[in-house]
């Protein structure tokens, strides 16, 4: 009998993608875009990727915890958080860096809400089920 279930399955796999996509992006900006881009935007986008990657396996971690315990919603929202503060956060950076439309960076505060949000709850789970 499987003992995975299904979310955590969901959660890891959506991980591993994000992990897939920020070595590629990392690979990207630092052959690709370290000449083409200027200094500061270049910056942002070394942000986005640092950012992916860490709530990348931070998200494996909440999958890993959804696994233990499969009941918690507040487990599973962090991931869904997580996942969009990744989308919201880098997706935003990367866009700002390879445009030059500063408009964009109007998102990345959300992206940012979006991981302190996911983190509060891992600690509330966390905390509750002591």
């Amino acid at each position: 009998m499987n003992k995975w279930h299904s979310y955590s399955r969901l959660t890891i796999a959506a991980s591993a993608v994000l992990m897939l996509l920020g070595v590629l992006f990392g690979a990207f900006g630092a052959h690709a875009l370290k000449t083409r881009l200027a200094p500061e935007m270049l910056a942002a986008y070394q942000t986005g990727v640092q950012y992916h990657l860490i709530h990348a396996l931070g998200l494996m971690v909440v999958g890993l915890l959804c696994n233990l315990q499969p009941d918690s919603n507040l487990f599973k929202s962090a991931a869904v958080l997580m996942f969009s503060g990744v989308l919201l956060f880098s997706g935003s950076l990367y866009a700002l860096a390879i445009s030059g439309v500063s408009v964009l960076g109007v998102i990345t505060p959300l992206g940012g809400l979006c991981f302190l949000l996911a983190w509060g709850l891992v600690i509330w789970q966390m905390l509750r089920s002591a």
